[in-house]
């Protein structure tokens, strides 16, 4: 990831679920972003627990974990392929707070393609909102392609 402060950012979702897709890993590295991530779930945080909403957590000094709640529920076999739980606002309104963090930290974002697994999400939508929200403020972005 290279020198200076980063913001790892993942998409959640607004029912406190962590058990699935790139968070299995994160959590494993970082088990504070984990265990903050179910506090603030479960209401232990005074920042609401909604869509659109992001929680820093540092979990080493200049790497900040970024949960940003971008997905109404969690995919289900009952679902609709034509309602996914993304929420392309709420994700949009999320990476406008990454971006407010990332300028005061003087930080680099990495993330994987968020909003594409299990939330169902378009990536061209989403590579639209990060270049609109993350790309356009001159902040340097790195996405990842996971296996």
């Amino acid at each position: 990831m290279g020198p200076g402060p980063k913001v790892i950012v993942h998409l959640c979702n607004d029912v406190g679920a962590w058990g699935k897709g790139f968070v299995l890993a994160l959590g494993h590295r970082y088990p504070a972003a984990r265990q903050q991530y179910r506090a603030w779930a479960q209401g232990h945080d005074a920042l609401p627990f909604a869509l659109g909403q992001v929680q820093f957590v540092t979990v080493q000094p200049y790497l900040h974990v970024a949960h940003l709640i971008g997905q109404h529920g969690i995919a289900r076999k009952d679902r609709k392929p034509q309602e996914p739980p993304i929420r392309y606002e709420a994700v949009r309104e999320g990476l406008g707070r990454v971006r407010d963090f990332a300028q005061q930290q003087q930080a680099s974002i990495h993330m994987p393609r968020i909003g594409t697994g299990l939330a169902g999400g378009d990536w061209t939508v989403i590579l639209g909102l990060i270049e609109a929200e993350l790309l356009a403020a001159d902040l340097q972005v790195t996405v990842y392609d996971l296996p």
